[in-house]
């Protein structure tokens, strides 16, 4: 074993609880709320591509619902025969998967020009998802101040050292569900975590309860119809969705951020833009540019595409397919399962700036101590 692998074996195991000792070696290290690295673009040009359309929303939106009813129509005439399962498999990605795009960009506010189409799009894709709209609005919030900055960003999807069993349940959407459904109905009896608490203002503490009891009213409400009718049909249109459907969310939205870097304050060195087939792209409304989208949070996701030609210069090569991404992001998943500080590190083309680590230096020293 090199000392440097020593040193990496010896140090504090991560805690990503966001009130427990991590927070508070973020927070004294300043890497909570720090300042993060922007690959310069003219005032003028980033003003063009924040520029927000009803137009290309409404256009994928209208293309996703009556993708939606067509495939459930197909389901419910075919209930019953092996019909039935090619228009379940669409209608569960489009519920399960595409839902997951929506609910994010309609979050942020920057896929609609007009606010309340973005709300209205936000409240369905997250009753979806299984995820309190007013908790993760919130949390997402936090997750791009303090993108995979362990002890302050709830959003990390694989923790180190990495647990591959969940994460390969991940993709039967099991794993994810049993998270969401207890979170609900305990958010709907009034009680939120700690963790929650830590980053929903007090204030909206009370709304969270509230949308949540919504949430568990509608599904209630979908299982008494099932036990009425004696039929598993509506849970196959209503909740299961949300296992069966989810695994190209999971697919596409692993590769976030896998393998690479946390507690960095360099988008380049904690996300990664993957190349996508046309039909990915669009289930996951350009989300695969996500250094983009980390640097620059406010640019609708149909703007993406010109903002990448623009700063690619300054990023790391994009990985060519989804296969390639898991290819490379695989080893280091298994060398983490012995050094937690060990992460991939991807090249900078010759045009670009250096990657931005001080505070990553000052977290380390501060673990070592």
């Amino acid at each position: 074993m090199s000392a440097a692998d020593f040193e990496m074996s010896n140090r504090p195991r991560r805690d990503y609880s966001l009130v427990g000792e991590s927070t508070r070696r973020a927070i004294e290290t300043g890497l909570a709320s720090a300042e993060w690295y922007h690959t310069e673009v003219a005032r003028k040009t980033m003003k063009e591509l924040m520029q927000r359309s009803d137009a290309p929303a409404i256009r994928d939106t209208m293309l996703w619902i009556g993708l939606i009813l067509g495939s459930a129509a197909g389901a419910i005439t075919f209930w019953g025969t092996w019909w039935c399962v090619p228009f379940f498999a669409v209608y569960g990605v489009l519920y399960g998967s595409a839902s997951d795009s929506r609910w994010h960009e309609c979050g942020h506010g920057t896929a609609f020009k007009t606010r309340w189409m973005n709300d209205v799009v936000y409240q369905i894709a997250s009753f979806m998802l299984m995820r309190n709209p007013v908790v993760w609005r919130w949390s997402h919030a936090r997750h791009h101040t303090d993108t995979i900055i362990v002890g302050r960003d709830a959003e990390i999807a694989v923790m180190r050292p990495p647990d591959l069993l969940r994460a390969a349940l991940a993709f039967t959407g099991y794993g994810d569900f049993r998270h969401a459904l207890p979170a609900l109905l305990r958010q709907a009896s009034g009680r939120l975590s700690d963790d929650e608490k830590s980053y929903i203002p007090e204030t909206e503490w009370q709304r969270a309860v509230v949308a949540a009891r919504w949430h568990v009213a509608i599904y209630v409400a979908t299982v008494a119809v099932a036990l009425y009718t004696r039929s598993f049909l509506p849970l196959m249109l209503i909740g299961l969705p949300r296992i069966y459907g989810s695994w190209h969310m999971v697919l596409t939205g692993l590769l976030q951020h896998i393998g690479l870097a946390d507690n960095v304050i360099d988008h380049r060195l904690n996300s990664r833009t993957v190349y996508m087939n046309p039909v990915s792209r669009w289930i996951y409304w350009n989300m695969n540019y996500h250094v983009e989208h980390h640097m620059f949070p406010m640019v609708p996701y149909h703007a993406l595409p010109r903002l990448h030609a623009l700063i690619k210069h300054d990023l790391p090569a994009p990985n060519p397919s989804m296969w390639h991404a898991y290819k490379e992001a695989w080893p280091v998943l298994l060398r983490q399962l012995r050094y937690e500080d060990f992460y991939l590190k991807r090249e900078l083309p010759a045009t670009a700036r250096p990657y931005r680590h001080e505070f990553h230096n000052m977290a380390v020293s501060a673990a070592a101590e």
